[in-house]
């Protein structure tokens, strides 16, 4: 009577935990891809229009919003897909100023993968479909892992794992603090604190090291060269008003003697010959002063184009570093969440090991899932239903020592075959 007592006990906790956090296939939980529909009766043309522009294929982000065009980012909040689509054609009517709202769906095209992990043959991320429960995503797992000949290889393999991964976030760190430096112009690079006895860290700071003078040298060489060939330019600039003051002054002598080998010739004393080549030579000192005032402006020109190309080449390094550290920071991002993933997959191995000699243990399942942004652990049972998104942990608990067919019947499932698990 104690024992019913106690599994009636835990029967009620179990059911207490699952209700407390609902799911529905119609959650829209962050990473669910949307597809959203928009239509307006034109009663001008007598049928339906379909607006291309306002709608499209749409990701949930991570803070709960979907970015739509004219109205922006949408709150998705505990909205389904016709709570969602209400929400937009409210918005667009409220935008477009419309007399009426326009008919809008949302249809799921895919979800967030369910990740199963410890105690069985294939832990990993699997697609999730609607209705999904525990027991189907530990069947597309393999269902629970009964070899323990491979565990030394298994334990092996994951710890070489997070090595690598470890390695990577050490050099995905030291690349952002040598791209933060080049964004701020800094002379030399901050890393982050290591081990004086770290080799692998040592080197990695020592290629950064590289790169960055490498780069740095680049950049000085190429604006190096712009600076001195504005330069030249201006020296250019300046022989050319030395000899545009010489062209000057070569007119104003011209234009006298022109002035006065015409009154010469108007008194007949000097031939119209000797004044017609006055006027030449005149006439040819002064294209010369046109061309060199032309050579003036076009190098000119060369120097404000030089500037410009001086300007624009940092630019164009910012604007790179800029999208490198973006990518870098995404790609740290992501390696911790690996890490943490990896983490959580070795110390199911090793707990799973601990008990090796004892009876076949039999599973507990827990589902961890985000709630306001926070992982929440839900004791869960093989019957519970699976949200997109969520990371289902099968562990083994050691059998009861007096054990009857009604011990072992609940979770005798796990070979169960594919038409048991309500396909």
């Amino acid at each position: 009577m104690a024992t019913r007592t106690r599994m009636a006990a835990g029967i009620l906790a179990l059911a207490a935990s699952v209700l407390a956090f609902p799911t529905s296939a119609d959650t829209l939980v962050p990473q669910t891809k949307l597809r959203v529909g928009v239509i307006q009766w034109m009663p001008t043309k007598g049928m339906y229009e379909r607006w291309d522009a306002l709608g499209g294929d749409f990701v949930v982000s991570q803070d709960g919003t979907v970015v739509m065009p004219v109205i922006g980012p949408v709150s998705i909040g505990d909205l389904d897909t016709v709570g969602l689509a209400a929400e937009i054609a409210k918005r667009l009517q409220e935008k477009l100023a419309l007399v009426d709202r326009p008919d809008t769906t949302v249809e799921i095209l895919d979800y967030p993968p369910v990740y199963v992990v410890g105690d069985v043959t294939k832990p990993g991320e699997y697609r999730y479909r609607e209705g999904m429960t525990v027991l189907q995503a530990l069947a597309l797992s393999g269902g629970r892992s009964r070899v323990r000949v491979r565990a030394f290889e298994d334990e092996a393999r994951l710890v070489s794992e997070l090595q690598s991964i470890e390695t990577g976030i050490l050099r995905s760190t030291a690349r952002i603090a040598r791209l933060e430096a080049e964004k701020q112009g800094a002379r030399g690079i901050s890393f982050p604190a290591a081990a004086a006895d770290d080799q692998s860290a040592q080197q990695i700071f020592a290629q950064e090291r590289v790169i960055f003078t490498t780069r740095a040298n680049e950049l000085e060489r190429q604006t190096g060269s712009l600076a001195d060939l504005r330069e030249l330019l201006s020296t250019e600039i300046d022989v050319l008003q030395e000899k545009i003051k010489a062209a000057d002054a070569s007119i104003r002598s011209a234009e006298t003697e022109l002035a006065n080998v015409t009154g010469l010739v108007e008194k007949g004393i000097a031939v119209a010959s000797r004044k017609s080549d006055l006027e030449r030579a005149l006439s040819s000192d002064r294209m010369d002063r046109l061309d060199q005032i032309t050579a003036v402006m076009r190098a000119r020109q060369a120097i404000s184009e030089a500037t410009r190309n001086e300007d624009g080449l940092r630019d164009r390094k910012q604007t790179e570093v800029a999208a490198e550290l973006q990518a870098e920071q995404a790609s740290l991002a992501e390696l911790k969440r690996r890490r943490e993933l990896s983490q959580k997959l070795l110390l199911d191995r090793l707990g799973s090991q601990q008990g090796a000699g004892a009876q076949e243990a039999q599973p507990t399942f827990t589902i961890i899932r985000r709630q306001n942004g926070l992982p929440v652990e839900i004791a869960a049972s093989s019957a519970t239903d699976v949200a997109p998104g969520d990371v289902v942990s099968v562990a083994g608990r050691q059998a009861p020592e007096a054990s009857g067919p009604a011990a072992t019947a609940e979770f005798s499932a796990t070979d169960t075959s594919s038409e048991e698990l309500g396909q």
